[in-house]
């Protein structure tokens, strides 16, 4: 189950070939009582979620199984926009989690999604750099100095239209070495050494604080991302997938979420 968890893209590669099951359910949680272990339905439970939340997720569907024992989560962990044009394309899941609403509207637009997805969790930028921050980067502007190499996501990765926001609002120009499909590819360019810099979610940095610092900047409070979740209308599994979504919203889980950085929505 472990192994199964960090294999975001194998995983995913299995979903686009498996087959798929309909159902309905409430994007609220329904009839489930995930609190107290009592949730309906048995089996796997397959969440899409975005590669920000591998950590925080990985605990909370831990605790999740610990409560409800019939039921196995399965995480696919990566980014938001590769995640959601998988869900259009018919790859069987029961809940998506995204690290931004404008990726949860390619599939609440393709009526993918059963009801409204629910905000439960936001996030914002920093500048991650190697441990002791050797260059002395301490502002966006310090980005687009003359060497500085520099990791970005690609624009439509969520992490990547933050940046966009931020760097705009800091009237900040620069090109990127790399542009990175989700926020732990750029942040994986820090850790080896390839680039100085790479703007990544303050939770992202937290998780790596043994290689890399995080440094704030203010301009991230204007590129804050809202992280929403809602399952998924053809749901192999409709009941586990309303149990998962109504505990990631219980106080127990948004603790979870806390203290990984997230701040609640």
């Amino acid at each position: 189950m472990t192994a199964r968890r960090w294999a975001a893209v194998a995983a995913a590669a299995l979903l686009a070939t498996a087959g798929c099951a309909g159902g309905e359910n409430d994007a609220a949680g329904g009839g489930a009582s995930p609190g107290s272990g009592g949730a309906r339905g048995s089996g796997p439970v397959t969440v899409l979620a975005a590669a920000s939340l591998t950590e925080s997720f990985t605990a909370i569907g831990t605790r999740f199984e610990q409560l409800n024992p019939a039921l196995d989560v399965t995480f696919s962990f990566g980014g938001s926009s590769g995640l959601a044009q998988q869900i259009v394309s018919g790859a069987p899941a029961d809940v998506f989690a995204a690290a931004s609403p404008a990726t949860m509207r390619t599939v609440t637009d393709a009526g993918d999604a059963v009801g409204a997805p629910v905000t439960f969790a936001r996030n914002q930028l920093v500048i991650a750099v190697a441990k002791g921050n050797p260059r002395g980067l301490t502002s966006l502007s310090a980005l687009a100095g003359p060497g500085v190499k520099v990791a970005l996501c690609a624009e439509p990765v969520p992490c990547g239209a933050a940046a966009s926001k931020a760097l705009d609002a800091a009237g900040v120009r620069l090109t990127p070495v790399t542009l990175e499909q989700d926020v732990r590819a750029a942040l994986a360019k820090v850790k080896l050494g390839e680039v100085d810099a790479a703007l990544v979610y303050r939770t992202d940095a937290g998780a790596a604080a043994a290689d890399v610092d995080g440094v704030e900047f203010p301009e991230s409070a204007g590129a804050v991302n809202d992280y929403p979740i809602v399952a998924l209308r053809d749901a192999p599994n409709p009941a586990g997938a309303a149990a998962f979504v109504a505990f990631v919203r219980t106080p127990e889980a948004q603790q979870i979420l806390a203290d990984a950085g997230f701040r609640q929505p």
